[in-house]
């Protein structure tokens, strides 16, 4: 299961009062984010309920361990290693710059995306040799909700046995 950080854990407003405001300072740059405490466990039960495997898949890649993760309750995750927006080429969206890295990390592993993004979907297929994946589109203005944490574990149960690599 990958997660973005930016509003998928961080929404762009305070959607509900568990939300806290935290002032964060990686590489000395510091970002103000809006997190709930809860999603660290919601997010652990999921994984240990399917068999899955938590990764961050966002710009912040491991910094997000640091800044993020204990806030809301996280072990230390992988990540998709995402180069950041300098490098991105000129006409090319921040969402297909990170749909073609997330494609090169998981292979041919089936895997659920909770992005906000919504050109990373259409871009995402471009990359993907295999296309077994959810992609669980999130409101950067509401953030991650509890539907979207039941579309994710009813697609993962679903997923046959035999599928190479479960997770992330």
């Amino acid at each position: 299961m990958l997660l973005d950080v930016d509003g998928v854990l961080n929404p762009f407003a305070r959607p509900h009062d568990r939300y806290r405001r935290h002032r964060v300072t990686p590489n000395g740059i510091t970002f103000k984010l809006w997190l709930d405490r809860a999603h660290g466990p919601l997010l652990v039960e999921l994984a240990e309920a399917t068999g899955a495997e938590l990764a961050w898949a966002s710009f912040w890649c491991d910094r997000a361990n640091e800044w993020v993760a204990p806030r809301i309750g996280l072990p230390e995750l992988p990540f998709v290693p995402i180069p950041g927006f300098p490098e991105i080429p000129e006409g090319v969206s921040p969402g297909a710059w990170k749909a073609r890295h997330v494609a090169a990390w998981v292979g041919e592993r089936p895997f659920v995306w909770f992005e906000d993004e919504p050109d990373a979907a259409e871009r995402l297929l471009d990359h993907l040799a295999r296309p077994s994946h959810l992609l669980v589109r999130v409101d950067p203005m509401k953030g991650l909700l509890e539907g979207h944490l039941d579309r994710a574990r009813a697609w993962l149960t679903a997923l046959p046995e035999e599928a190479p690599g479960l997770g992330p």
